[in-house]
């Protein structure tokens, strides 16, 4: 049985948004280093009862989709989506391999299409590639062939690459419905929406991010940020100044596993 949830309720993340000035100086508390214990895994599984929802006219998230994960350990579930991207998912990567942390990555096909070896990259860092779509589309609004067409090209993507096809799949804006999951579930993927959002989309400063992880976290809980879709140098910084912190308080970045 998995964890209650409360999955912030937003406008949704969105892929373009007018940047702002980030804060110069970092959250209290989250200058120190610390270094995580030994990496693992842990199964999703879906996470029933959750009422709220994200994104622009997206649907209410369907209790067949993960938001929080069930642990009985500090373990935390940090996610990357809308990339891959050639200086923000780098900059990323070497964030999270100098304090020994795992995340997942959910890339965008026609993004991951044009940087592939920055998919071998994250996969080789131990990090989980996961299917966000080949175009971002809200899948909502989608016939059943496009649906299919949006993940099924990614996937198949991801398997010319990496050798495995995908197991995990985030809609854009966190919009499931009936027909999507169907399509999902025949394509050999379980979905995951988040129950942390970092409103890194916003571009409201490197500070409000971090406080705003730092805030919400709790153990099993996914966390929503982005590599790609925009300029994200705040999510950057931010990762810098509260992922020691997490650590420090003893929780445990891990992927995700179906």
């Amino acid at each position: 049985m998995l964890l209650p949830s409360r999955v912030v309720e937003t406008g949704g993340p969105h892929r373009t948004a007018a940047p702002r000035t980030a804060g110069a100086d970092p959250p209290a508390g989250a200058g120190r280093p610390a270094t995580a214990g030994p990496l693992e895994t842990h199964p999703l599984r879906p996470m029933a009862g959750e009422t709220s929802r994200s994104g622009p006219g997206a649907s209410p998230p369907h209790p067949d989709v993960a938001f929080t994960l069930s642990t009985d350990r500090r373990e935390i579930f940090l996610t990357f989506d809308d990339g891959p991207h050639p200086r923000h998912t780098p900059d990323i990567l070497r964030i999270l391999h100098r304090h020994h942390a795992r995340a997942t990555f959910f890339v965008v096909g026609e993004n991951a299409v044009a940087f592939p070896d920055l998919l071998r990259d994250i996969a080789d860092e131990g990090h989980a590639v996961a299917n966000h779509t080949w175009t971002h589309p809200q899948l909502t609004t989608l016939p059943p062939g496009a649906v299919r067409s949006e993940l099924g090209r990614t996937s198949s993507l991801l398997e010319e690459v990496l050798g495995s096809a995908p197991d995990l799949a985030r809609a854009p804006y966190g919009a499931w419905d009936d027909p999507s999951l169907s399509i999902c579930n025949d394509l050999g993927m379980s979905p995951v929406g988040w129950a942390v959002d970092s409103q890194d989309w916003t571009t409201p400063g490197a500070e409000y991010i971090a406080d705003t992880v730092l805030a919400e976290i709790r153990p099993g809980a996914i966390v929503l940020s982005h590599d790609g879709g925009g300029e994200r140098r705040q999510t950057v910084q931010a990762l810098e100044w509260y992922l020691p912190r997490l650590l420090a308080d003893g929780f445990r970045p891990i992927r995700i596993e179906p």
